[in-house]
């Protein structure tokens, strides 16, 4: 059949048009078209799934214990802003040798005037005239009675004269400071009120699992309450910041304000108290490390009590018990904390510990390593009696201890030698790879060369360090010390260990002997 052009055109556009309706239909999902009829688009997806626990009613129900501390301190109107006899403004002389943890702190604390912006505060001169209290650290805390008793750091507090505590609704209240441990950097203060604070509970950390969601609250530069979340990534880290390390390691973003705020566990209670972050750049990049919660609770107890904490006292020094060491005094393992001296004051001398001996047991408890003797014997009274167990002449033996009162400052072994200058006819040890020559007071050999290509090189032995004992044997001579080497071989040990003194301090390397 012949259809004219225009019939033929009119009829391809109409069947062209419903095949597009069609098309569009079949793309929304819409059943038949009908002539007037409008769309109607289809429900948005939806997936069935199990609810993701969230930290809402968490935060909900601890946020108003969580407070913010504001520090003050009197300015020292003799003080010049722009000289470099400031004393310590920002209070890190008690913090520890290390660079890394006093950068952070600095990072951590500093609020200057004007509200944090801090600014040139060390620069130029001021006007002393209306000097008033300035804040010098904003920190974070949180209450642990009803009665007002709230625990931050030590570092926040340690340089202020007149403390503020922020409440989770604006609400400002004075505090005093009850005590301080700058050894755990933990602080109790108080404060009063009409009526009851919400408080929280410490955890028992030691059902704490790495992998477990925490959640850390704080002020992080000085926002006011802020959340974050993250897991426990570690546990027992130690960071160099002192003998008693053992830090919970979380990956919760911490920074600078959040200091002296809790970390949560999933059922509202302090896992740890925020205290440092690792950071090359001085803000969070997601490592920060929490005193645990069984430390603060022994520590804030005594706070509150006597306002310090009183820790026994061994008066050792100590050092790590090494493979090598462990070969050249005959012991299975690497346990235990080898004494490089005894303090002449102290109780572990007074009690029959020498240097070389290595401390095995406490009360017959196993120790595994220096740190975990300090925290032993301060977990003890001063005046507790204790027995000592200890590795010495190749055999246990035990000693018994009347523990002293960790002195306010750690106490330095003393030691009657000086580094004596090296007469002119040294000596050698070629097995060593050490050259060496008598002291001027008769006690030891001094070494005046090191192979570097040497074991002892590689142990880190140095010109100027003086030789005192091998394998407990006093030396004065080479064939001191070759006596002992031999001996040693006879006796089948691969090692000696050399007793080592340097600047008046005390340590034991161990040297292989034998090589054949």
């Amino acid at each position: 059949m012949n259809i004219a052009p225009n019939s033929y055109s009119r009829t391809r556009k109409r069947l062209m048009t419903a095949a597009a309706s069609l098309a569009i239909a079949g793309a929304l999902g819409v059943g038949a078209l009908t002539s007037g009829t409008v769309p109607v688009l289809a429900d948005a997806v939806r997936v069935d799934a199990p609810q993701v626990p969230g930290f809402a009613d968490i935060v909900e129900r601890v946020s108003p214990a969580v407070v913010s501390v504001k520090v003050k301190a009197k300015v020292d109107q003799t003080a010049d802003d722009s000289s470099d006899q400031s004393q310590d403004q920002d209070g890190f002389n008690n913090l520890p040798d290390n660079p890394q943890l006093r950068r952070f702190f600095k990072e951590f604390r500093g609020f200057g005037d004007q509200g944090g912006q801090g600014g040139n505060r060390r620069f130029g001169h001021r006007d002393h005239s209306n000097d008033q209290p300035r804040p010098v650290a904003q920190g974070s805390g949180f209450f642990i009675s009803d009665d007002g008793y709230l625990v931050t750091n030590n570092h926040v507090v340690s340089e202020g004269s007149a403390f503020t505590v922020v409440m989770n609704d604006g609400k400002e209240l004075d505090a005093k400071l009850v005590g301080t441990d700058p050894r755990t950097d933990l602080a109790v203060l108080k404060v009063d009120g009409s009526s009851k604070f919400t408080y929280v509970d410490f955890a028992d950390d030691s059902k704490v699992r790495v992998g477990d969601w925490v959640v850390a609250v704080g002020n992080p530069f000085g926002l006011g309450g802020t959340v974050t979340a993250g897991i426990v990534s570690a546990r027992g880290r130690d960071i160099g910041a002192g003998p008693y390390d053992d830090f919970l390691q979380i990956d919760a973003s911490v920074n600078r304000g959040n200091s002296g705020g809790p970390t949560f566990n999933l059922n509202g209670q302090v896992v740890g108290i925020n205290t440092a972050i690792f950071s090359p750049s001085g803000g969070s990049v997601g490592i920060a490390f929490d005193i645990p919660a069984s430390t603060a609770k022994e520590v804030v107890q005594d706070l509150m009590k006597n306002g310090s904490v009183q820790r026994g006292w061994l008066g050792v020094e100590i050092q790590p018990v090494t493979s090598d060491i462990a070969e050249s005094l005959g012991l299975k393992s690497q346990k235990g904390a080898l004494v490089s001296s005894a303090q002449d004051d102290g109780p572990g001398k007074k009690g029959g510990i020498t240097a070389g001996d290595v401390i095995t047991q406490v009360d017959g408890k196993d120790v595994a390593s220096p740190k975990e003797l300090a925290r032993m014997i301060g977990a003890y009274q001063p005046g507790k009696s204790v027995d000592v167990t200890v590795w010495r002449d190749g055999k246990a033996q035990s000693i018994k201890i009347d523990l002293g009162k960790l002195p306010n400052s750690d106490k330095q072994a003393s030691n009657d030698q000086q580094q004596p200058a090296a007469p002119a006819k040294p000596d050698t040890l070629a097995d060593l790879g050490l050259t060496v020559t008598k002291s001027d007071n008769g006690k030891g050999l001094v070494v005046t060369d090191v192979d570097p290509d040497s074991d002892a090189a590689d142990r880190g032995i140095q010109p100027g360090d003086v030789i005192t004992a091998v394998n407990s044997a006093a030396v004065t001579t080479t064939d001191d010390v070759s006596k002992a080497m031999a001996d040693a071989v006879k006796s089948g040990r691969k090692a000696v260990l050399m007793q080592i003194t340097r600047d008046d301090n005390n340590r034991f390397v161990a040297l292989p002997v034998g090589k054949g």
